[in-house]
């Protein structure tokens, strides 16, 4: 079962986004432990953690350098530099938005309106631009997600609603979406080389950031340093470098909208981290909605490996 132009298994792809969607829920909770212990900013978080990243993901393909499938095509050079610009500035937005959101409106309310919002409006796009149909099965598992996802970080919990956050969530959203969007499209026209992708598309990101970052105060200052440059290598590392890379190679395999609500893993994988490691109740709310949610992902993956056998037939 292969995406006939990226050349990658739907099921590998599946499980890239699966670890990639995973990997992403703790980074919310790294922010906030540095907003904690420094006084970094949402730009300047966003620059150290692309800038950071793109030095793992260069080095981890001059080590390994990525091979081409057979069945793809070769992109023009001047069609790939103006897709990996036009993603590395959705990216920027959709990572600063997200860290503005949560510093503004606080973690609940900017996941579900930034989170919430994207499956909605990749979906729209995915079906206007790629002409991908949800059906009306597909169109009840995005609208299941996304109450799942309200469930899981409002139910119980009295969540201030500000203004600036939710503009910086919706505009963290559209980010996400162009994101998407054209990383599916180039896996569809075979033109999609996910190393090469992550590593331009941070590049652009860095060097997009770099100025903001300067102006809110490039160093932070802290009173735990050590704990700080954890924060920040642990933020590179995993959530960015290791996740990134996985997602670029698994949506450019798999159908927009499903990459869109395998993503909503996040707030799931942030949710159980609250109850193993932090000791938090495992409230009904967080119990509903995660079953909720992951019985969306669960039913949008399988329906994706599904058309996929047919495909073969």
């Amino acid at each position: 079962m292969s995406n006939a132009a990226s050349g990658l298994p739907i099921g590998r792809g599946l499980i890239y986004l699966i670890i990639a969607g995973v990997t992403w829920g703790t980074a919310g909770a790294v922010a906030a432990l540095a907003y904690d212990v420094s006084d970094i900013g949402p730009l300047t978080l966003s620059f150290w953690r692309c800038a950071s990243g793109l030095v793992l993901l260069a080095g981890v393909r001059l080590l390994r350098p990525t091979t081409r499938a057979r069945t793809a095509v070769r992109e023009p050079l001047r069609r790939k530099a103006l897709r990996v610009g036009v993603t590395g500035c959705g990216l920027a937005v959709f990572q600063t938005g997200y860290f503005a959101a949560v510093r503004s409106t606080g973690l609940a309310v900017a996941t579900v309106v930034a989170l919430g919002a994207g499956p909605v409006l990749v979906a729209l796009g995915a079906r206007l631009t790629l002409g991908e149909r949800l059906g009306r099965g597909g169109a009840v598992t995005v609208v299941g997600a996304v109450a799942g996802l309200g469930v899981l970080t409002l139910g119980g919990a009295g969540a201030a609603v500000r203004p600036w956050g939710v503009l910086c969530a919706l505009a963290s959203a559209a980010g996400g979406a162009v994101m998407t969007l054209l990383t599916r499209h180039a896996g569809r026209s075979g033109g999609a080389d996910a190393g090469s992708t992550s590593v331009g598309v941070f590049a652009v990101t860095s060097a997009l950031l770099l100025p903001f970052a300067l102006a809110e105060g490039l160093v932070p200052h802290t009173g735990q340093p050590g704990l700080l440059l954890w924060l920040l290598a642990y933020l590179a590392a995993v959530p960015t470098a290791l996740a990134y890379g996985l997602y670029f190679a698994g949506a450019a395999a798999v159908r927009s909208a499903t990459v869109s609500v395998i993503m909503l893993l996040e707030p799931v994988s942030a949710a159980v981290l609250a109850v193993v490691l932090l000791g938090e109740h495992l409230t009904a709310p967080t119990l509903a909605g995660t079953l909720l949610m992951l019985g969306s992902v669960t039913g949008l993956a399988a329906a994706e490996a599904r058309d996929a056998r047919r495909a073969l037939v």
